[in-house]
């Protein structure tokens, strides 16, 4: 019989999400719906296609969900987090908005966040660590 870890390790789900900041703001998005976590604050991105890496998927999907372009920069932050149902394996990059202006295509609700208001909105448990690591990171709201 398999364990758990092994069952567990085909609904893993690779999601990028991007860091998108501008004017020392950081754009953020409100889950739609009838989703996963409908309702909670996360930061702009989606699952990996198949043969996709983290990068193309961080691109693709702010394109998709938002009509932006960007560049990565760099991969800023890694989370595992273990839900009931699935484990989620985030990888959170620094992002430049290269064209457009963010659109509510793939969401219920956008914003720029400040550094000081970033915290009261409600996220996803998985982003916890990162929303620390943000807030204490004050050369990223310059």
């Amino acid at each position: 019989m398999a364990s758990l870890t092994s069952a567990l390790a085909g609904k893993t789900i690779n999601v990028a999400a991007g860091l998108v900041f501008r004017q020392q703001k950081l754009l953020i998005t409100q889950r739609p719906s009838g989703k996963h976590l409908a309702g909670l604050w996360e930061f702009p991105g989606g699952k990996c296609e198949p043969d996709e890496t983290f990068e193309q998927c961080v691109v693709r999907e702010l394109n998709e969900e938002l009509c932006i372009e960007v560049r990565v920069v760099k991969c800023f932050e890694e989370v595992t987090h273990d839900y009931i149902e699935r484990i989620v394996r985030l990888k959170f990059y620094l992002c430049r908005l290269v064209n457009g202006e963010p659109q509510m295509i793939g969401c219920s609700a956008l914003k720029w966040a400040t550094k000081e208001n970033l915290v009261k909105h409600a996220f996803p448990p998985a982003d916890e660590k990162l929303l620390r690591r943000l807030v204490d990171t004050p050369s990223l709201w310059l």
